[in-house]
């Protein structure tokens, strides 16, 4: 693929974007102090088409779920209809400032309070707070509520438990609450045993943090027995709802017992979610502890809509304003244009489109748990791995076919783990292909092994040290 150059390199001595007429009165910078003016700065000197071609050209390499697949396990990357985006564009959204007067924004007011109480129905919490910018914020506020709920029983539990299939992100929140944190197994079924989970439960644990489906994609059977485990040692259960997909419309958090839940609504609940956001992380809560949620919350007097700060318990602000407003109102007009038996579909595609896949590939790769599965599964490599091909030459590979790579090496407890959502909005003739590509890989192991160990073959950029990239940190050009 062709290079891009550089601004720089394709600067010239006297090239103008824009002329200025020499009379004009006006100056920018007229009233700045002279300190502050710096001339004979390196600033490109190009033509408004060239830059215009550079910046354009540079969107066209970003990779995104409107370009093709993208079966990122553990992460929804799923097609979001652009009519969230058209109606979430409209001007009486996009210029209503946060400062606005309770009176001038009442319609705002109304979507925050009506999703709250759809996301109360979807998942069986009995209040939310929106402030969370996304999920691991929405992890830390679900934890700091815990700990004001304990700090004001007057108990000093300090241990989180998080499965070994959990979500990276749980033992680091955990951290970042001032807890401590303990792992818990998987058995060989690929869940939490109860009779294992016994011997880690005691006075000084405050809340077990559980994904379920868990990312493995497999729903915990034993959750209600979970559940009393931990509430009977009088701690919490606390739902790690980044995906929402594998269960909604069909079996609801609190009512398997859950204290505490996020929600990214950037995954479950349209917006595209890539690139570093913009998220919505919201927390629910049962009713015992909503007496600590952030506040202000959004609450209805029977006329008006308004800002309720009311909460002498709660653990105050964790983010400005009320969330981040265009996420909650396009997962505001998600819901409410799919509806309850939409939202059902979307389940039941998502989970349907998951296990079509790993039935067909589990001919080609090692399925280490060969059971029904919701939203998402794990493979492993490791027969490839054997043959010479690690999980991330196949990963690098997929790259070349135009499919953005899955998941790989999580969660941990897999073996050279390749981990694989489809999402409901991908056809038959989508995950075809991409069972059709793999193949094509395998194949190459037994043909041309040097292609696969030397991929990417067809991107801009082949492959990089990413520890070396994470270590050594250079975000300003020189």
């Amino acid at each position: 693929m062709k290079e891009i150059p550089l601004l720089s390199e394709i600067s010239e001595e006297g090239r103008e974007t824009i002329s200025l007429p020499n009379d004009i009165e006006f100056s920018p910078y007229k009233e700045l102090p002279k300190e502050l003016l710096r001339e004979n700065l390196p600033l490109p000197q190009i033509s408004e088409v060239e830059i215009v071609r550079h910046f354009t050209n540079l969107s066209l390499r970003n990779f995104g779920v409107d370009l093709g697949f993208y079966p990122l396990g553990s992460c929804t990357m799923k097609y979001n209809p652009k009519i969230n985006e058209d109606l979430a564009n409209l001007p009486g959204f996009t210029k209503l400032h946060p400062y606005t007067p309770e009176d001038l924004s009442q319609g705002a007011l109304q979507i925050i309070y009506e999703l709250e109480k759809l996301l109360c129905n979807i998942t069986g919490m009995d209040r939310f707070t929106f402030q969370p910018s996304a999920g691991a914020h929405g992890e830390l506020t679900g934890l700091l509520i815990i700990k004001a709920y304990l700090k004001d029983k007057g108990e000093n539990r300090n241990t989180v438990l998080v499965p070994d299939s959990a979500h990276g992100t749980n033992p680091a929140s955990a951290a970042m609450a001032g807890f401590k944190t303990l792992e818990i197994p998987s058995d060989e079924r690929g869940l939490v045993d109860p009779n294992i989970l016994k011997n880690y439960v005691n006075e000084d644990t405050a809340v077990l943090m559980l994904t379920n489906p868990n990312t493995l994609g497999l729903f915990e059977k034993d959750i209600e027995k979970i559940a009393d485990i931990i509430h009977q040692k009088g701690a919490l259960l606390y739902y790690d709802g980044a995906n929402l997909n594998g269960i909604m419309g069909y079996a609801r958090p609190g009512d398997m017992g859950f204290d505490v839940i996020h929600l990214n609504l950037h995954k479950t609940f349209s917006t595209p979610h890539g690139g570093g956001g913009p998220g919505a992380g919201p927390v629910g809560v049962k009713s015992f502890l909503t007496p600590y949620l952030p506040k202000p919350v959004v609450d209805f007097n029977g006329e008006k809509y308004y800002l309720n700060f009311n909460i002498p318990k709660s653990i105050g602000r964790v983010r400005s304003f009320y969330g981040n407003f265009s996420v909650i109102l396009k997962a505001y007009i998600y819901i409410r244009l799919m509806g309850e038996e939409g939202l059902k579909k979307t389940t039941e595609m998502a989970v349907l489109n998951a296990n079509y896949l790993k039935e067909k590939l589990k001919a080609i790769f090692y399925l280490p748990y060969p059971t029904l599965c919701k939203h998402e599964f794990v493979l492993s490599c490791k027969k490839q791995k054997e043959k010479g091909v690690k999980t991330i030459d196949i990963a690098k590979r997929i790259l070349d076919f135009g499919i953005h790579a899955p998941t790989i090496y999580f969660p941990l407890i897999v073996e050279e783990a390749l981990m694989i959502e489809p999402t409901e909005t991908e056809t038959k003739y989508t995950l075809d292909n991409f069972v059709s590509i793999l193949e094509e890989i395998n194949k190459e192991i037994e043909e041309n092994i040097e292609i696969i160990k030397t991929a990417p073959h067809n991107t801009p950029i082949k492959r990089l040290d990413e520890t070396l990239a994470a270590k050594n940190l250079k975000v300003k050009w020189e």
